[in-house]
């Protein structure tokens, strides 16, 4: 028989304390990664005093159009303007105003900005963007992200799309384009179907369960009743 010792009570204790400290690293290690800033860009709180600064001392036009952003925790600016960049780095996914502007970006992999649900201002002008089939998420993502932020972009190549506004492409321009869905896109869905089969097959074991069940107390009835006739 377990008897209670107060050196049971204490590892009992600091095992929950490791168990606990364990989860809470487990809970803030995506947000801390969430966080980081890319090596080749600036990051700025948005949400602490002061934070709203460049080191130029100068107040970010986002920060003044949208005061509320001093009230959301962990709210970015992520400066990635004007780095020769050729494709778009990991970004934080608690960034508020993203500059990609002056790079030398032609197109932004499918998924690649799924994760900013934080996003309200975003600059991706001067880009030698390439118009074919891998334009097309950007395309699509800009028009329900902002219009005017679409609007303000053009192809520089190929040569017969030059110029041309990328809201204004068409299957004509691009032609036959086959949409994959992106990585990250195809791991929710394994992962949604594997839950929705694991909530199916435990709906079936409770109605089995539940019908055992009731066999159960109908044959527990019967015996009880027949035990109680035969006396």
């Amino acid at each position: 028989m377990w008897k209670y010792s107060e050196g049971s009570h204490s590892q009992f204790c600091r095992v929950r304390m490791e168990l606990l400290a364990a989860l809470g690293c487990a809970l803030l290690l995506p947000a801390v990664l969430g966080q980081d800033c890319p090596s080749p860009c600036r990051c700025w709180s948005l949400a602490e005093p002061g934070g709203m600064l460049e080191p130029g001392g100068m107040l970010e036009p986002e920060a003044m159009l949208e005061p509320e952003a001093m009230l959301e925790p962990g709210a970015m600016l992520v400066d990635c303007s004007s780095r020769g960049l050729r494709s778009v780095p990991a970004l934080p996914r608690r960034a508020r105003s993203l500059r990609l502007h002056n790079n030398s970006l032609a197109s932004i992999p499918a998924g690649a900005l799924d994760s900013l649900r934080h996003l309200r201002h975003l600059q991706l002008g001067d880009n030698p963007w390439h118009c074919d089939c891998h334009i097309l998420y950007l395309k699509l993502w800009l028009q329900d992200f902002s219009a005017p932020a679409l609007a303000g972009l053009r192809c520089a190549s190929p040569a017969h799309l030059r110029a041309k506004p990328l809201a204004r492409l068409s299957g004509a321009d691009l032609g036959v384009c086959t949409r994959l869905l992106p990585t990250q896109c195809l791991q929710f869905f394994w992962r949604d179907l594997i839950l929705i089969a694991g909530a199916v097959i435990t709906l079936l074991l409770a109605a089995w369960a539940l019908k055992f069940s009731r066999r159960l107390v109908c044959r527990l009835t019967l015996g009880g009743r027949r035990r109680r006739s035969s006396v």
